[in-house]
């Protein structure tokens, strides 16, 4: 999951993104509404948590833009205010969640979990390739009836092949998913991954290196 965080205050947007991170999401962060346009305008976010008070474009802004220009982007509102007329206002502006401050870390982790869900198209709750079986809502995978232990890297790279459903996945696709914005896209940390990945799936070999291209299970 893609997820961009906008907060102003920036030891908080640094703590969440880096909760966010150890829940194996992808995290961008921007300290500002303006830098949150410029981000959305070339990158597709699944979930963006987003301050109402921001500087230089306040998160209202942020919030209307993303609406008018059609983002399938969902939008989780964070301000100090838990009024009820402040949350009204917050949805009604197109936000899709509201989480008042201060709020418990598990609980934005959940609610930006239940945003992912719907920004996605619906998908079989197991998926099955190869004789593999992937549990996404368990964070379990089998194969032949026997468990695979994998990292969350790993679990997040196995996922999206097995959701391609044949088609080939580019090391981009795989960055663009899996890590975030600060990965080096020349870094070897796709192939290192596919390395371990492909030894704890064992025998006979599911992924499919497509010379110049990218990978197929």
């Amino acid at each position: 999951m893609r997820v961009l965080v906008v907060e102003d205050e920036r030891v908080l947007a640094d703590a969440i993104a880096t909760g966010l991170r150890r829940e194996a999401m992808a995290v961008d962060v921007a300290y500002d509404g303006a830098a949150a346009l410029e981000k959305t305008a070339y990158i597709d976010y699944d979930v963006i948590v987003l301050d109402r008070d921001l500087p230089k474009v306040h998160g209202d802004q942020v919030a209307r833009h993303l609406v008018t220009q059609r983002s399938a982007s969902r939008i989780i509102m964070l301000t100090a205010s838990g009024e009820v007329d402040d949350k009204v206002e917050g949805l009604e502006l197109g936000a899709d969640d509201y989480l008042a401050k201060p709020f418990a870390f598990m609980e934005l982790v959940a609610r930006v979990r239940a945003l992912g869900r719907r920004s996605a198209p619906p998908l079989p709750p197991v998926l099955e390739r190869a004789g593999i079986r992937l549990d996404p809502g368990k964070r379990l995978v089998t194969r032949d009836d026997k468990e695979i232990p994998l990292t969350k890297k790993e679990f997040a790279v196995l996922e999206e092949l097995m959701r391609a459903e044949g088609a080939v996945v580019s090391q981009e696709d795989l960055l663009d998913k899996a890590w975030d914005e600060h990965i080096d896209p020349f870094t070897n940390v796709v192939r290192v991954t596919m390395m371990t990945l492909r030894k704890k799936l064992g025998e006979p070999q599911a992924i499919e290196t497509v010379p110049g291209v990218g990978y197929r299970l």
